[in-house]
């Protein structure tokens, strides 16, 4: 398994993650969606065109994929029958060695998300009550990530947008 470049061919697969994701999700995540289908569809064309998309290709198809531009990280999904394989964390791996730093907004209510990005050196560097940084407009915690040279306070780039 390696990281590569997503073509635009790819998009069907990428969508298809994305929507196992978060509109197969159950309780709050699931009642609301930002965007339609369609959105989605036009959303992941032009980062993919861009060459903001990574993917993760495991037996000839694809198994996750991280959206990132500069140093932000938009997205990062794992396909269900592939989570739990170190899927996810190949591909940040390769986003952190790509960047000096990276940030990322996460739900306040993913547990799971936050001990995973924590676990690989991400520190909290602020919350959002109004869910400013998700598309759902729930409470979520940005999360930082400054390599080897990590300050002692992550919040000195900001405190809190709420």
């Amino acid at each position: 398994m390696r990281p590569g470049r997503a073509h635009i061919g790819d998009v069907p697969r990428l969508a298809a993650i994305l929507w196992a994701a978060t509109r197969g999700a159950r309780g709050a995540r699931a009642a609301f969606c930002a965007r339609s289908r369609a959105e989605d569809i036009a959303l992941l064309c032009r980062e993919t065109w861009r060459g903001r998309v990574r993917v993760a290709r495991l037996r000839g198809r694809i198994a996750g994929f991280i959206l990132r531009r500069d140093t932000r990280v938009h997205a990062l999904y794992v396909a269900p029958e592939w989570r739990g394989r170190g899927v996810g964390r190949m591909l940040l791996a390769e986003a952190q060695a790509r960047a000096g730093a990276l940030d990322l907004w996460v739900l306040e209510e993913n547990d799971r998300a936050r001990a995973f990005y924590r676990r690989a050196g991400f520190a909290e560097a602020g919350r959002d009550r109004r869910g400013g940084g998700n598309d759902e407009g729930l409470p979520d915690i940005r999360m930082v990530w400054r390599g080897d040279a990590w300050p002692q306070d992550a919040r000195q780039d900001g405190e809190a947008r709420a």
